[in-house]
C-alpha cells in the first residue's frame, strides 16, 4: 500500500506541474498532496529520472522557485495528446482488457506498443505500476464454439463493411431461443461492445424492425450490391431503452425495493430514465421507461425478496412465473435427494 500511494502522489505532481501555466512550487504541491516538502523533493527528483521533462525556475516576479514541464519535449510524438493524456492512455490497457476477445485484440495490442516506444524505458517502467492500483473485472467474454481460426474476424469485417457503406446484407443466424439457424436479409446499422459481446444491430425488412444479432452466433453474412438509408432514430446510443443489448419500445416498469437495498439502489445510475419515490416506511419505488426483457426480469430477480414489481402487470406475471419455476426445480430436487 505505501507503494501504491508514492506512485499516485508522483502521478497527481505530473498531472499538477503539467496543468499549472506558470508553475507550481513545493509548498503548494506538498499541501495538495498532504505531505512534506521533503517528500515532494524526493518525488520530483523520481520523476526527473524517470525521463519526465520537469524543471524548476526561478519566478522574476516574486523570486519564488517553480516547477514547470518542457511541453515541447513531446511535442511531435502523438499530435494534439499532452504528456499526461499520453500516460493515461499508456496505463489505461488495464482497463481495456475487457476486449481482449474481441476481434480488436490485435489492433489494440499494437496500439500500444507504438505508444510504449514513444516513452522513454524509465517512464514505462514508472506507468508500469500505475495499473497495479487501477484494475478492472473483464466481463464473461461470448465465445463461438468450434469456430475456425478467423471466421468471426471475417464475420465482423464484412459487418463493418456493411455498415460504413450502408450495404444490404443476408446472414445466417443461431437463434438460441428457437434452437434452430434462419436467413435474414438485413440493413446493418452499427456494431456494439457490450457485455462481453459483439453485437449486430440490424433493421430487418421482413419485420419491419431492428433486432440484435450476437456476432458469435452469426454463421455467415454476405454482403449485396444494393443500399439503404439508415433511419434517424438509430443514430444515438446502442439499446437505449434496454439495462442489457436488447432493442425494443420503452414502457412504464416501476419496482418497489425494501429498506435493506434502498441505498444501494438510490446510489446507482441504472437507466436515464430512472424516477424515484421514497415510500414512508423506508421503502424505495423505481421507476424506469424500458423495454421488458431478459436482461430486466434477471435485475429484479438478483434483489430475490427485497424488490417487487408493480407495474406492468404482464412483467408482475412473468417475474412470478420465474419464481414459481424456480421454486418447482428446487422442490423436485429436494425430493429426489
Amino acid at each position: 500500500m505505501p507503494r501504491n500511494a508514492e506512485v499516485i502522489r508522483q502521478w497527481t505532481i505530473l498531472r499538477e506541474i503539467e496543468h499549472a501555466r506558470t508553475g507550481v512550487t513545493i509548498d503548494e504541491l506538498a499541501g495538495l498532496c498532504g505531505v512534506t516538502t521533503r517528500t515532494i523533493r524526493r518525488d520530483l527528483q523520481a520523476l526527473e529520472e524517470s525521463g519526465f521533462p520537469v524543471y524548476d525556475d526561478r519566478s522574476a516576479d516574486d523570486g519564488r522557485t517553480r516547477w514547470m514541464m518542457n511541453g515541447q519535449a513531446f511535442k511531435g510524438l502523438f499530435a494534439g495528446l499532452t504528456l499526461s493524456e499520453l500516460c493515461a492512455l499508456y496505463f489505461s490497457r488495464t482497463l481495456l482488457e475487457s476486449l481482449a476477445g474481441t476481434p480488436f485484440r490485435g489492433e489494440l495490442e499494437r496500439a500500444f506498443d507504438k505508444l510504449s516506444a514513444s516513452l522513454t524505458p524509465h517512464m514505462r517502467r514508472f506507468l508500469d505500476q500505475l495499473p497495479q492500483v487501477i484494475a478492472s473485472k473483464p466481463d464473461p467474454l461470448r465465445r463461438r464454439p468450434h469456430a475456425a481460426a478467423g471466421e468471426q474476424e471475417r464475420i465482423v469485417s464484412r459487418a463493418l463493411e456493411a455498415t460504413l457503406h450502408h450495404r444490404q446484407a443476408t446472414l445466417t443466424y443461431h437463434s438460441r431461443s428457437s434452437a434452430r439457424s434462419k436467413s435474414y436479409l438485413v440493413h446493418p446499422y452499427r456494431l456494439a461492445y457490450a457485455q462481453g459481446g459483439l453485437y449486430l444491430l440490424a433493421h430487418v425488412p421482413e419485420y419491419d424492425e431492428v433486432r440484435t444479432f450476437a456476432v458469435e452466433r452469426i454463421e455467415e453474412i454476405s454482403l449485396l450490391e444494393d443500399t439503404f438509408t439508415p433511419a434517424d432514430d438509430m443514430l444515438g446510443d446502442a439499446f437505449p431503452h434496454s439495462l442489457g443489448v436488447h432493442s425494443g419500445p420503452p414502457e412504464t416498469v416501476v419496482i418497489e425495493f425494501e429498506h435493506g437495498v434502498s441505498e444501494y439502489v438510490r446510489a446507482r445510475e441504472w437507466h436515464q430514465s430512472q424516477r424515484w419515490d421514497e415510500g414512508a416506511d423506508g421503502t424505495l419505488v423505481l421507476t424506469l421507461q424500458v423495454c421488458i426483457d431478459q436482461a430486466l426480469r434477471s435485475w429484479i430477480m438478483s434483489f430475490g425478496a427485497q424488490a417487487r414489481v408493480l407495474a406492468p402487470e404482464s412483467l408482475v406475471r412473468s417475474v412470478v412465473d420465474d419464481i414459481e419455476r424456480a421454486r418447482s426445480r428446487y422442490l423436485a430436487a429436494a425430493t429426489r435427494s
